[in-house]
């Protein structure tokens, strides 16, 4: 019986998962499911029409329709799709076998963005929370195995929109005060610097950073704007912070060992896409799909919102989120911009 036990002890404590798993860090762009759980949340995509082309079109978490960029780009790759880390059903096998998304709706690199909506999930709370799930699957199989498999997985930050959006652009906040749009995009790449040194420190060896699309463009920033365009102001905050970004990971891929840390950015597909909507089978590129009328701008979309006729057709869902349709054509976009292709298991 010792030696039974000792035997199934060994096999634990070696063995590291076959599949290739992904850990998604982010915010409601990549958000599966976590916001729905934190209850007392003002950022929760828990009522229809939300997740109505995805699924049984229930609400699924998703700040959108269907898809988040996140989900197709791991389809792509030929990845599972790790399900929210507040998700009850998750266990140590499931991690294992499928990774852990841990992307929260108003979630920003900034621990006080956001403050408003009351809960969400700052990336310094992410990796906070991944630390926990680390040691999880070391007790689970080892300490050897759990570096592996961990160096293995692959990693995706997807954050910086709601640290403008809900946070340097709102006057209520103290941050909006105290920089200007330089100083603050600054802030916001030193404190990215730490937070992707600590992923390294955990083992995160394959990262890619999703840059900022067109955040002037977005419903809500036309509906502030007098002349409903693209506020170009907004914009420009995105391409800076876009272009330090870039300048960040490639810096760390010079000093950090052994990392393929890759800059995803998507602006410029993004802005043809609005600026041509025709060229991409969409109508409409300014409008949300699901809106509650002359009542602009809403948090969310709620029950008493109306749909447009045909989703495909929009490019933006909410205030806020591209539509299922859209979010193909940006992730299509990553996926050859980035080269990405199916991951061999068992590499490092």
């Amino acid at each position: 019986m010792a030696l039974l036990l000792l035997a199934w002890i060994g096999l634990e404590e070696g063995r590291c998962s076959g599949a290739v798993v992904q850990f998604i860090f982010g915010d409601s762009l990549s958000d599966v499911g976590n916001n729905n759980y934190l209850t007392r949340s003002l950022a929760r995509p828990a009522l229809p029409w939300y997740g109505i082309d995805f699924g049984n079109g229930m609400p699924s978490g998703r700040f959108t329709n269907g898809r988040t960029i996140a989900d197709i780009v791991g389809d792509t790759m030929g990845l599972p799709r790790p399900p929210a880390f507040l998700d009850p059903s998750l266990d140590d096998e499931t991690i294992l076998n499928k990774g852990v998304n841990y992307a929260s709706g108003g979630g920003g690199i900034l621990n006080q963005t956001a403050s408003f909506f009351i809960q969400r999930y700052s990336l310094w709370k992410q990796i906070e929370l991944f630390k926990g799930t680390q040691d999880m699957i070391r007790l689970k199989i080892g300490n050897e195995a759990a570096d592996r498999f961990f160096k293995q997985a692959r990693y995706v930050v997807a954050m910086g929109s709601n640290d403008y959006i809900n946070n340097f652009l709102v006057p209520i906040y103290p941050d909006s005060w105290n920089y200007n749009g330089e100083t603050f995009t600054n802030y916001l790449i030193t404190t990215l610097e730490s937070q992707l040194t600590v992923l390294h420190s955990l083992g995160v060896r394959k990262m890619t950073l999703f840059g900022l699309g067109p955040l002037g463009c977005i419903p809500l920033q036309r509906f502030l704007a007098s002349s409903g365009q693209c506020q170009e102001s907004t914009n420009k905050l995105a391409l800076m912070f876009n272009s330090k970004s870039k300048n960040l990971l490639e810096n760390l891929s010079r000093t950090l060992p052994n990392v393929t840390f890759k800059f995803g950015d998507a602006y410029s597909f993004f802005q043809k896409i609005i600026d041509r909507p025709k060229t991409y089978g969409f109508t409409n590129s300014s409008a949300p799909c699901c809106s509650t009328g002359n009542i602009r701008p809403a948090i969310t979309c709620t029950p008493l919102s109306s749909l447009c006729k045909d989703r495909s057709k929009y490019v933006f869902w909410d205030e806020y989120h591209p539509t299922d349709k859209a979010n193909e054509l940006i992730a299509n976009s990553f996926v050859k911009a980035l080269g990405f292709g199916k991951p061999k298991k068992g590499t490092n």
